[in-house]
């Protein structure tokens, strides 16, 4: 007798691209929300480290976004995410990251590992038959990764479709033609989207537009709007959670300056066994009681000035590092530890003085990428994205690994409770050291 309760089938599509920019996430937000008012149930994922665009898809589709990536969380981490997902959802759609071959893994990588065919997302404008070309390029560069066919994005007329339709071979279909329209593309920012709660009533108009654009011309609808071919998914060994936080009480930051929160993150520390008290630096005059303190990357540089002004919050912070309670500190939660911090405007501002150093933004200019964060306590996978610098710090116990590169990676600091880095922490690549480090179980030495 064949076990099917380890298995199960659920339409799925993988919305990738020649490069960024192409208009992934408006696709993907357009597609979530047409099926979703068909009163299908749909399940976003995002591939690779990414805070802004789970936010706008959680919106459009009415569900909780996670975040998948082969390197930073884990082909049995995956493979589960994808199972739990396919057990109830009528639709799973997942947004890869830059081009559809970028990196290691890649988005084609992490489509082939799961066998999730490729809707390839393109902006033609200024090419037609050219744009068939680079996509049947695209579809037959490896032999295991499966293209359903092509968007082509920003698409004139239909004469315009007409070229490519007729260009394209038979078992490389033009999925969908869609229009240019700036009345659905998303709002943007120095380090993309901008955060869905800032503009929530605007994207839902534009959530509303885009399932009409999803459509396409009356004349030839587009074939996008038929449900994909079921994919199998299976379950995977995945260990059950140790208790490690049971009784520990966090104190989270988060608001408008700090919302780079991975909702993994926060499970896996419910799972431990921790009790989570989020709170406001922006508007809060007092820190919750709290065992340890987890201040999270955001926009601190955008609202300077009045977590500047909030000294009750500041005090209470130093005074919370000054009794040696653990404290982490990502990336703008490094920043606002910092004594001070330049905006994009050239004003500085005080921030906590929690550790000696100043922080500036710098423009266009910054870090990004994945890297391991060495700590005493074990490694954890992580990323770097920040567009600012900091200086004149203390001597870091350590650096970041580099996922491809042998230079150093960012500075990890270490003092009293505090560890603060400009990297991402992503928790369930090491629960244990997590819980150590919100435990206080943390050593200070050089690595």
């Amino acid at each position: 007798m064949t076990d099917l309760s380890n298995r199960v089938s659920c339409p799925a599509l993988f919305l990738s691209a020649p490069s960024s920019g192409e208009g992934k996430t408006t696709i993907t937000a357009a597609l979530a929300r047409y099926f979703k008012a068909q009163g299908k149930v749909v399940r976003v994922f995002k591939t690779g480290p990414d805070y802004l665009d789970p936010q706008i898809l959680a919106q459009a589709s009415g569900q909780d976004v996670e975040q998948l990536d082969l390197w930073m969380a884990g082909d049995t981490y995956c493979q589960q995410k994808l199972f739990e997902a396919a057990q109830s959802a009528d639709l799973i759609l997942v947004e890869g990251a830059m081009g559809m071959f970028d990196g290691d893994p890649s988005s084609a990588d992490l489509a082939a590992r799961f066998n999730i065919p490729i809707a390839i997302v393109m902006n033609v404008k200024g090419m037609a038959q050219t744009a068939a070309a680079l996509a049947m390029g695209m579809a037959n560069y490896r032999d295991d990764v499966q293209v359903a066919g092509l968007i082509a994005n920003n698409c004139g007329t239909e004469r315009h479709a007409e070229l490519i339709r007729n260009a394209l071979p038979e078992n490389l279909p033009l999925l969908a033609t869609l229009a240019r329209d700036p009345d659905v593309a998303l709002p943007e920012r120095h380090l993309g989207l901008v955060q869905a709660d800032e503009v929530r009533d605007e994207l839902e108009h534009r959530f509303t537009l885009g399932a009409q654009w999803i459509k396409g011309p009356l004349e030839v609808p587009n074939a996008i709007l038929e449900l994909p071919k079921p994919v199998e998914f299976f379950s995977a060994e995945v260990e059950p959670v140790a208790p490690l936080l049971l009784g520990r009480r966090i104190a989270i930051a988060k608001d408008a300056a700090f919302s780079f929160i991975y909702d993994a993150n926060v499970r896996l520390l419910q799972a431990m066994g921790a009790e989570l008290a989020f709170f406001s630096p922006l508007n809060d005059q007092t820190l919750p009681e709290a065992d340890a303190l987890w201040l999270p990357g955001g926009y601190p540089e955008l609202h300077a000035k009045r977590l500047s002004e909030n000294d009750p919050i500041k005090t209470q912070i130093k005074a919370f590092h000054a009794q040696g309670k653990p404290i982490l500190a990502e990336c703008g939660g490094f920043l606002y530890c910092l004594d001070d911090l330049t905006d994009l405007d050239e004003s500085t501002y005080p921030m906590c003085g929690v550790i000696a150093g100043h922080g500036a933004m710098r423009g266009k200019r910054g870090c990004q990428g994945m890297q391991t964060a060495i700590l005493p306590e074990g490694a954890v996978q992580a990323h770097a994205h920040h567009r600012s610098r900091s200086h004149d710090t203390p001597a870091p116990i350590g650096y970041g690994k580099r996922q491809r590169h042998p230079a150093p990676g960012e500075a990890i600091y270490r003092e009293k409770g505090l560890t603060a880095s400009y990297l991402h922490l992503f928790f369930a690549s090491n629960p244990n050291a997590i819980a150590a480090i919100f435990n206080g179980q943390s050593a200070s030495q050089p690595l």
